[in-house]
Formats: structure tokens, sequence, C-alpha cells
């Protein structure tokens, strides 16, 4: 008899036990993608596909990006910031230019930006000396190893940064127009 209670409770036990250790329900980011016809991340400009990527190619370039990726119709870029003593920032652009309507006469200049944070983790050193009458002692070294460790990967919301960077392009465009 005392078994046919024991085992209904150490059943209820667990099941709380269980309960209680599994992780809450993870968030699923792609939920918040509205796929909403906003102009975040593209804009549409009177100029061919090469003359549309040529003046992204600027616009990164007269702000320190290093170009990496050219083509005539895509290219990327990055720059790194070191905001604080142990941290690093690196920006990656990647830029698309895609025809738009018929005569090759308008593009459309598709953007988006990629922040990474790196963090520096430091691995302490340590000694261990074995002694017989004691057994093994470890003695920690001021000495450690440094190195930078992804903490964050995200893509840049801001519909004012990429603002910035179309008006940029577009300044380009027009300078290159007049010439």
């Amino acid at each position: 008899m005392r078994h046919r209670l024991l085992l209904p409770a150490a059943a209820a036990l667990a099941l709380l036990a269980t309960a209680c250790t599994t992780n809450p329900a993870k968030v699923k980011v792609y939920q918040d993608e509205g796929f909403e016809s906003n102009e975040v991340f593209s804009r549409l400009f009177d100029a061919p596909v090469d003359q549309t990527c040529e003046a992204a190619r600027r616009a990164l370039l007269s702000q320190g990006y290093l170009v990496s990726v050219i083509k005539p119709d895509a290219l990327n870029g990055t720059k790194s910031f070191q905001p604080q003593g142990d941290v690093h920032v690196q920006i990656e652009f990647h830029v698309v230019c895609a025809p738009d309507g018929t005569g090759g006469k308008v593009a459309t200049a598709y953007v988006n930006a990629l922040q990474d944070r790196y963090a520096l983790k430091k691995s302490p050193n340590s000694a261990s000396v074995g002694l017989a009458a004691i057994g093994s002692l470890s003695i920690p070294l001021t000495a450690s190893d440094d190195s930078m460790v992804k903490v964050a990967s995200e893509t840049i919301p801001a519909g004012p940064f990429y603002d910035r960077f179309f008006a940029l392009m577009q300044r380009f465009l027009r300078e290159t127009s007049t010439e």
C-alpha cells in the first residue's frame, strides 16, 4: 500500500521538478518580421544600376569604410570602432543594386548594415605544483590570455541611419551627373 502512494507522489514531484528546470518559451524573433512595405532598407534612385552602386561605394569610402566585395550590382564595406578599451564594434554594410522598371535608367539600392560587438575576455593562467606530502597546489599567476569574443550581432534597424547613407549616395549621384 505504501508503494502505491509513493509512486504517484514521486511522479508528481518529478513532473514539478521538470517544469521548474525547463527553459521558458523561447523568443521567436521571426514572428516580429512584418514584411511591411516600408522604405528603411531600400531607396529608388534615378540612375542606372552601375552608377547607383558606384555612389554607394563612394559614400562608404568617404566615411572610412573598407570596401571589400565590389561588383557592378553589389558591394560590401566594413568599419571598426573602439568605443571602450575592452569593447570592439564592427559595422558591415551590404549593398545590392537592382534595376527598377524598364529602360535601365532607374535602380533600387537595397542596403543593410550588420553590427557585431566584441568584448575582451581574460583567461587567468595558473600553475600547479605537485607536492608528495600535501598533494597538488594550484597557484594563480598575474598573467592572463586576452581574446576578443563576439558577444552580440544584429542588423541595424534605425531608419535615420539608413536615411543619412541614402542622402550621401544621392549627393554623389548628383555630383557624377553634373560632370
